[in-house]
């Protein structure tokens, strides 16, 4: 029986993935930068720029939103390691989407590389 790591691994071999310093290039020319963490670890901070589709919605967000329909868009996925941005590039690649890359370490590895970290403001209620 697979184990979730099984799953990513194999997900890999099957996939883009791309270093950090490329990730920085690559953010240059995405069209669309897609956190798929879940909405907390978005809010606690994210690449600038990124939206936020939650893993476990991804396939019906792409699919209920005229904006992500075009399949030739260059999309740069990440997570907090790159597990679930694995699986998800694998599930787009199968769904038709043609430029997808993901970001080996995650965001993780951006943090600790000392890059750039976009985090929302909350209003001021004063």
């Amino acid at each position: 029986m697979k184990q979730a790591h099984d799953l990513v691994m194999q997900a890999k071999q099957h996939i883009q993935e791309i270093d950090i310093d490329s990730a920085e290039r690559d953010i240059q020319n995405a069209d669309i930068i897609i956190d798929v963490r879940e909405p907390d670890e978005y809010q606690a901070g994210h690449l600038p720029g990124a939206i936020n589709i939650p893993r476990g919605l991804l396939e019906f967000k792409l699919s209920a939103d005229p904006s992500l329909e075009a399949r030739d868009r260059n999309i740069l996925l990440y997570c907090k390691t790159s597990g679930r941005a694995a699986l998800a590039a694998a599930s787009m690649k199968e769904m038709g989407y043609l430029n997808v890359t993901s970001i080996a370490g995650g965001y993780d590895a951006w943090h600790a590389a000392g890059k750039a970290i976009a985090k929302p403001t909350l209003p001021s209620f004063e």
